[in-house]
């Protein structure tokens, strides 16, 4: 006869580490040469002037300046029109 109830394994426990995505620097903030402004996965926010793209979709500065956001229309090979978001560094003068 067992001394204890038999106990069960549960396989719904575990749990992946943050990868701490989404904006770091936000409208109107400074930005220094290489800092990184957002963390996304896939482009749902483009990269625009002074700004560039890493290999997992990382938006950082190219230069020193002032974050802005903006929208910008694209346009698809059917010809749908869609409106995505867009991030510039404006430079200091």
């Amino acid at each position: 006869m067992a001394h204890r109830k038999a106990g069960g394994s549960a396989k719904n426990l575990t749990d992946s580490n943050p990868k701490y995505l989404g904006t770091k620097l936000a409208d109107g903030q400074k930005a220094k040469h290489g800092d990184i402004i957002i963390r996304q996965r896939g482009s749902k926010i483009l990269a625009g002037a002074n700004v560039s793209m890493g290999k997992d979709h990382t938006l950082f500065s190219l230069t020193s300046g002032i974050v802005k956001f903006g929208f910008k229309r694209k346009t698809h090979f059917d010809g749908s029109k869609v409106i995505k978001k867009m991030v510039n560094v404006v430079p200091l003068v």
